[in-house]
């Protein structure tokens, strides 16, 4: 099994009709068996029926309805950041293939790892100016030790709204219980097959019970929605698309479809992307009850309902149409690197000035700088591709 599965993999399947001239500007879009340019971001409202348009308010009216926050987190182009991912360990119980190199990685030695109570400082820096929302991420946050301290002390921060976290589910059911009652009140749980094998082979390691029994678990304990990350990857799973639409029918499940993404060690292609469009054209034909739902200004992932469904669909469509218009993400990385854009390669360290001594407001000087040299948008897939960073390991989920 795990010769062929490989096979399939690693294959290079061709694309029609595929140019990389202007692409970075510019969406696929299928038809029949090939593939369209256009310059158009709405472009599916050209194609696609009305039910499928982009829907949401604008940026501008909803900054303005957000209570007084410091200017730390606002950057030269006027994007208020409110939303903060901490990596709380680069160690992880599974070796995804488009996580970690094949060769694996060299860590963080413990020592220069944050802190629970440096982890606490910081997040209370970002909380108190204006941050509601801290999604967990590693590696594997379950894993450490203390994580069910740091939510405890996380959640009880005044002004935090969510406390979310992005685990691989192997050992959360039994974990999620206490979690919960430490605060944690979102969670997304990675699967990429529901094929035992499959997993096998894409993280090197069993498990797939474990992450179904994850699943179950959080929505006995009443997440609503549970959320379910999958990224997809031609000729390993794209096969599966309508498999995991059919886990929203009977609950309350968010389903939500990743575009695959380049990063140091991944192996990334884009003859393994499957667009967007693609993904949607191929729900909308087996569920023409598919219809768009309106969506937060600074949401990542384009939302969709189907009648009769209890849970949702969504698409994180990063390479073929980014949303960095409305990104108000920021990142605290387990060395305590600061990084104000995914696949920007320019980090900032938090850690070294924290252990030197600096106070809050010599902190903030540091993080509003950062923030302030964020650029407009990231760059094009085939340019991140070519550009240095860390393996996804290193960032976090």
């Amino acid at each position: 099994m795990r010769p062929s599965l490989s096979k399939f993999f690693f294959s290079h399947l061709g694309i029609r009709n595929f140019t990389s001239a202007n692409f970075r500007s510019a969406s696929l879009f299928k038809r029949g068996n090939s593939y369209f340019e256009t310059k158009d971001n709405n472009h599916l409202d050209g194609f696609l029926p009305k039910r499928y348009a982009t829907s949401c308010d604008s940026l501008a009216e909803d900054v303005s309805k957000e209570s007084t926050v410091s200017d730390m987190l606002i950057d030269s182009f006027g994007r208020l950041h409110t939303y903060l991912r901490i990596s709380l360990t680069e160690r992880c119980n599974l070796r995804c293939h488009y996580c970690m190199p094949a060769e694996g990685v060299d860590l963080t030695p413990g020592p220069q790892v944050l802190s629970q109570s440096e982890i606490v400082r910081l997040a209370s820096l970002f909380v108190s100016s204006g941050v509601d929302k801290i999604r967990l991420t590693g590696g594997e946050p379950t894993i450490r030790k203390d994580i069910e301290e740091i939510c405890l002390q996380l959640s009880n921060l005044k002004g935090l709204k969510t406390l979310a976290m992005t685990t691989n589910g192997i050992v959360l059911a039994k974990k999620l219980p206490k979690l919960k009652e430490c605060g944690l009140n979102l969670v997304n749980i990675s699967l990429d097959t529901l094929v035992p094998a499959k997993f096998e082979f894409m993280t090197r390691r069993k498990g797939h019970e474990r992450v179904m029994e994850a699943i179950n678990t959080a929505v006995k304990l009443g997440y609503n929605p549970v959320k379910v990350n999958c990224v997809v990857m031609r000729g390993f799973n794209d096969d599966e698309i309508c498999d995991f639409v059919e886990l929203t029918r009977d609950r309350p499940i968010n389903v939500r479809f990743i575009e695959f993404m380049p990063f140091d060690g991944n192996v990334w292609n884009v003859k393994k992307l499957v667009p967007y469009a693609e993904m949607l054209d191929k729900v909308g034909q087996q569920f023409p009850a598919l219809q768009r739902v309106q969506d937060h200004p600074t949401e990542t992932a384009k939302n969709f309902k189907i009648d009769g469904h209890q849970g949702t669909v969504s698409f994180i469509t990063s390479m073929t149409e980014h949303f960095c218009a409305g990104c108000n993400r920021l990142r605290l990385l387990a060395d305590g690197n600061f990084k104000v854009c995914l696949f920007g390669p320019s980090e900032v360290s938090l850690r070294d000035p924290l252990r030197s001594g600096a106070d809050d407001d010599q902190l903030k000087d540091i993080i509003g700088s950062a923030v302030k040299r964020k650029k407009a948008s990231h760059a094009g897939m085939f340019d991140i591709a070519k550009t240095p960073n860390r393996p996804m390991i290193h960032i976090g989920g």
